[in-house]
């Protein structure tokens, strides 16, 4: 795909709030203020998972069952077998701190595919997988890139205490390594990887595996979500409780960007946007900021805590 073609895909980004405003208005999606404190929004690092696991609180989220640390994956590179710790984001996540702050409510922007926009993915046999780097159906298309897997704890924050959303459902998609989104962008409107649907565990975690995001011109790296109240609902696209993106961190863009195979456009696009320039995180990110463990050569594991 050319520069200009590629360009062309995203207008709509470059075009910021006067897009994404008139779309959050026509579907009730009008920004609310929500308190933003750093810690409280992620999770999976080392450091975070150790003094959290000091708190000692009965009311926890046990991910206990998959590694932390970057080696404990198969060594695979781009495109290989993602790293280990497919249903959890390492150790155990205290709900102690945790503010009474939703995370925010976004645009899903201009891609969904639920619906929304054209194309309705969510009603199609297959959409429910953990694995998302291939397309379903009809389809079959693959993303190449830098292995990823994505772990969320759901948290319910509709009653008094908070709790793991068990039965909820996420459906999770973003763009592949060159920038362009399936369904949408040209060449690759026949494909439909990189957009899945699981439903929360017990313990109110998710999974997904996929690729390590481009960074595509005028918009910080992200993936997008939207929370369901079960799976029944979000494959029928309807009671949609929570829309939001998830940041990803800038050493970690650095270094996939600077020297993963075929992200080189990135490199470009990213050193022209910052988080305080981005029309979405530019109001704050922390309760959107994930934690990512791991390395180019083996993979890497994102985590971070979504309280609906």
């Amino acid at each position: 795909m050319s520069a200009h073609e590629h360009d062309h895909d995203h207008d709509e980004h470059r075009e910021g709030l006067s897009y994404d405003l008139p779309q959050m208005q026509e579907r009730g999606m009008v920004r609310r203020t929500m308190g933003r404190r750093g810690l409280l929004g992620v999770f999976g690092g080392l450091g975070a998972a150790a003094a959290l696991a000091a708190c000692g609180s009965d009311d926890t989220v046990d991910l206990s069952s998959s590694s932390t640390s970057s080696s404990a994956s198969s060594g695979a590179g781009p495109g290989g077998t993602p790293p280990d710790g497919g249903q959890g984001g390492g150790g155990s996540v205290s709900q102690e701190g945790l503010d009474d702050g939703d995370i925010p409510e976004e645009t899903a922007g201009p891609y969904p595919g639920d619906g929304s926009n054209g194309v309705d993915v969510l009603s199609e046999s297959g959409i429910v997988r953990q694995d998302i780097r291939s397309s379903f159906g009809d389809a079959t298309g693959v993303a190449e890139g830098v292995p990823m897997t994505i772990n969320l704890a759901v948290y319910d924050n509709s009653s008094a205490g908070m709790s793991a959303y068990a039965g909820a459902a996420v459906y999770l998609w973003h763009c592949d390594r060159d920038g362009n989104y399936s369904l949408y962008s040209d060449g690759i409107t026949e494909e439909n990887y990189l957009r899945g649907v699981q439903e929360v565990a017990a313990d109110g975690t998710v999974s997904f595996t996929s690729i390590f995001p481009a960074c595509y011109s005028g918009r910080w790296p992200h993936l997008h979500f939207e929370v369901y109240p079960s799976i029944d609902d979000a494959t029928s696209a309807s009671g949609k409780l929570r829309t939001s993106q998830i940041a990803m961190p800038q050493d970690v863009c650095d270094t996939v960007y600077g020297t993963a195979e075929g992200y080189e456009q990135s490199v470009s696009n990213f050193a022209q946007v910052s988080l305080d320039s981005d029309n979405v995180f530019s109001d704050g990110h922390s309760l959107q900021m994930a934690t990512l463990t791991g390395s180019v050569d083996e993979g890497y594991t994102l985590a971070l805590n979504v309280p609906v």
